[in-house]
């Protein structure tokens, strides 16, 4: 009896040991990847940009609201050297306390005031003074302290979808546009309905906005699915995947995270959950602007912006329940 139970402890041990070894790698394995997303100077594609202390982003201490901001730029047809303007910008607020997650989208044409600069749209940031002013222009614009950034570029963007083995998403209208200026590479061609979305019907699905209200609804689209994106990656599959999803990704993305501060954030995000989306600014103090010639998006007022921040920041939509509408309340009163 004895030494059936010295065997079982034996194994016990063992499948210890394994576990251990397999944590350590996939540690390993994911601190080496994301070490290669802080890019040196001389390889970054925002190199030329000198750093200043005015746009220097605040420290995130661990405990306190952190928020990044993730970029997409579309680089087809970039000279050397030039900075392609932020296709797609949306600000990631977590709260450590709440372990809750808020999405804003910035609409790219926004007009703001970019410090040391002309006033212009928001997504000009980026390609004026590189990541950091782009933080610091829309930490500015939303009252909110940004500490890091994420950028990526299509091609980036595919490989991760792809990556995760494609994310099954509810296409809500047929969605078609054409453009010869790229060989149609870009083209856009979705059809209503539950489907399974590669890396490149994604990309279709997010660029869409050749409808009514243009950018204002293809801004709800992204966050609609980088909700469904995250959801994906928390699978389990994909997190033994992670180290090669990693690589996969990282070549295309830029980031002023250290690979500390990306294994501290991606425990915070597993833990907490999705509290609410917003579109910034909304559409109650968006106004119609002309700036030398070009039609901008102003903003109402500016103070009251901040202000629909920190309220969105104090509701959670997960907790809201919604009320039964007047048909089912009568149908389920029924014996």
């Amino acid at each position: 009896m004895r030494k059936k139970w010295k065997i079982t402890l034996f194994i016990l041990l063992g499948l210890v040991f394994i576990f251990l070894c397999f944590v350590g790698w996939w540690v390993y394995s994911n601190y080496n990847e994301l070490s290669h997303a802080q890019k040196p100077k001389e390889e970054s594609r925002f190199g030329k940009f000198e750093e200043k202390a005015e746009y220097k982003p605040p420290e995130w201490e661990g405990s306190e609201r952190v928020n990044i901001l993730l970029m997409g730029g579309d680089e087809r047809g970039l000279k050397k050297d030039e900075v392609a303007r932020s296709d797609s910008m949306i600000i990631a607020s977590f709260d450590p306390v709440s372990k809750s997650i808020h999405l804003f989208s910035v609409l790219r044409d926004t007009h703001v005031e970019i410090p040391g600069y002309k006033d212009n749209r928001v997504n000009a940031a980026i390609a004026l003074g590189g990541p950091e002013l782009a933080m610091k222009t829309i930490g500015n614009l939303t009252g909110l302290d940004i500490q890091y950034y994420v950028y990526v570029d299509f091609q980036g963007f595919i490989k991760l979808v792809d990556s995760l083995g494609g994310v099954d998403f509810y296409v809500e209208k047929n969605m078609k546009y054409s453009d010869s200026a790229d060989g149609h590479v870009y083209d856009i061609d979705l059809k209503k309905g539950q489907q399974h979305l590669d890396g490149n019907k994604a990309l279709q699905y997010v660029r869409f906005r050749h409808d009514k209200l243009s950018d204002f609804t293809r801004t709800e689209r992204q966050r609609d699915f980088l909700k469904a994106t995250a959801a994906k990656l928390k699978d389990g599959w994909n997190l033994i995947k992670l180290p090669d999803i990693l690589g996969d990704v990282i070549p295309y993305v830029e980031t002023n995270m250290s690979p500390g501060d990306m294994l501290k954030l991606g425990s915070l995000g597993y833990k907490s959950h999705q509290a609410g989306t917003a579109q910034i600014p909304p559409m109650e103090l968006v106004i119609d602007e002309k700036v030398n010639g070009s039609a901008m998006l102003g903003v109402r007022d500016s103070k009251a912006l901040k202000e629909y921040v920190q309220e969105t920041l104090t509701k959670d939509e997960s907790l809201t329940t919604p009320e039964p509408s007047p048909s089912s309340s009568a149908s389920s009163g029924k014996k």
